[in-house]
């Protein structure tokens, strides 16, 4: 008789055959069997039995029952693939993962095993001094998520968010991920380019082009063959310019100022801007031609004010750099300032409010006093104000449905009450999910799980 609970070993060997950590799990999340890899990181849970959730977040329970999202409860429910983006637990500390699942069938046609693939993130870590963009917050993390899934294509990246919040770096993550990784990264700050200097810049020129051209010039479309073009703030190209720009990417050549033979271009595209192409595009100042053709792959970046609880992990990654071999360290008060500030700068600001206190310090300790007016008078909504009353139920006319049943004395369905609450309370807080995740004492996790629960009703 056939022992049930021997694996077949066909699917031993398929486990054996991938590179990345892969384990055999039961639908009862148990880990059955694990690949070389796996056990070089993990050791041999199989033997134990262990849970995967134990192993990899160390939790007593389900992904999904402690504000995660689960791929093995959603590869169970669609008995599809599922792919997400973590935070695992190594020997070596936390690490961002690309986690995959796969249904597995057993010869009797049912599904009775799920692949689990890890592939663990080059371009990112959630520890200080770690390689790559640093964060761990949940807005950070699905912006990863993203670049982890476009990087490794030819696809054409458009990183949008504010000023400041790291798209050139963002960028420089899609460039590393890529196959053209070997190749140069070239930047293009499109602000302030004139029609002549924008030419130039771009596809070169060739000797006696115009006056001052003494020799050819190789332009940064060439000098990016290979490898990725970086064209930052391109919602700043002049109308003009933009069926130049536009020309290049539909043709896939180019000239030089003053020559005429085409020239083939190879270069991966990433854009970046701060502006809203969107509504460029019907104001009549952005083309839309040339708009679709660099929104193939839109990521938001979120800004500093929606990954709070990233803030003590980038100071203490920052402050190296500007402290010059000295040990100094951000005191618990300070700390606080700087969470509860809103940073219309983000990442830039924050570097700079950092140099600027490291240059103050004489000892070892940046306090209060080190910092800023703007962060010692912040308007942001403390803990205590909240609780003590100073969120206040809006009266006017717009009531959503929680200040609708408040005031009408009705009572609504727990779940729907809940989300009704999230969605009244994070409007009370301008969108700061970060600031809400605190007052609601839950992680941010849980919070965006719960706001995504919300959208159905």
């Amino acid at each position: 008789m056939t022992d049930p609970n021997r694996l077949p070993t066909e699917l031993v060997s398929m486990l054996q055959s991938y590179p990345d950590p892969a384990v055999l799990l039961s639908a009862d999340y148990r880990i059955l069997s694990a690949n070389a890899a796996y056990r070089q990181t993990y050791g041999d849970v199989s033997v134990a039995k262990r849970h995967c959730y134990e192993v990899s977040h160390h939790y007593d329970r389900p992904c999904d029952q402690m504000g995660e999202s689960c791929p093995m409860r959603q590869c169970m429910q669609s008995n599809k693939a599922q792919r997400v983006f973590h935070l695992h637990h190594t020997p070596q500390g936390e690490e961002h993962v690309d986690v995959e699942l796969h249904p597995v069938e057993a010869a009797d046609g049912e599904t009775r095993y799920y692949l689990e693939v890890m592939r663990y993130s080059k371009l990112a870590s959630p520890r200080a001094g770690g390689q790559g963009l640093i964060g761990r917050s949940v807005a950070f993390m699905a912006s990863l998520a993203l670049i982890e899934r476009a990087a490794p294509s030819e696809t054409t990246v458009l990183l949008l968010g504010e000023s400041g919040t790291g798209k050139e770096l963002m960028a420089q993550a899609v460039h590393q991920g890529s196959p053209r990784n070997q190749g140069a990264f070239v930047p293009v700050e499109c602000s302030g380019l004139t029609e002549t200097l924008f030419e130039s810049e771009l596809f070169g020129h060739e000797k006696g082009a115009f006056t001052g051209a003494h020799s050819r010039k190789t332009g940064l479309v060439e000098a990016a063959s290979g490898g990725t073009l970086f064209l930052d703030e391109v919602g700043d190209i002049p109308l003009s310019l933009q069926v130049k720009l536009l020309r290049l990417l539909e043709t896939g050549t180019y000239r030089r100022v003053g020559g005429i033979e085409p020239l083939k271009a190879n270069f991966r595209l990433v854009c970046a801007t701060h502006r809203n192409l969107e509504q460029q595009v019907e104001k009549g100042a952005f083309r839309m031609d040339l708009y679709y053709r660099i929104n193939a792959f839109p990521v938001v970046l979120p800004s500093l004010r929606e990954r709070m609880v990233d803030i003590p992990l980038l100071v203490e990654s920052l402050l190296p750099q500007f402290a010059k071999g000295r040990d100094i360290q951000v005191t618990p008060d300070a700390m606080t300032l700087l969470e509860r500030y809103s940073f219309p700068g983000n990442i830039r600001e924050l570097r700079n409010i950092l140099e600027r206190a490291c240059l103050l310090v004489d000892d070892h300790w940046i306090e209060e006093k080190h910092l800023p007016d703007t962060c010692q008078n912040t308007g942001h909504v403390s803990a205590g104000a909240a609780i003590d009353g100073g969120i206040s139920l809006d009266r006017g006319e717009d009531k959503n449905r929680f200040e609708q049943a408040f005031y009408e004395n009705r009572i609504l369905p727990i779940d729907e009450l809940e989300s009704a609450y999230l969605e009244w309370a994070l409007h009370q807080l301008k969108g700061d999910k970060a600031m809400l995740a605190r007052l609601l004492q839950v992680s941010e996790r849980t919070l965006y799980r719960k706001l995504k629960q919300a959208k159905a009703y």
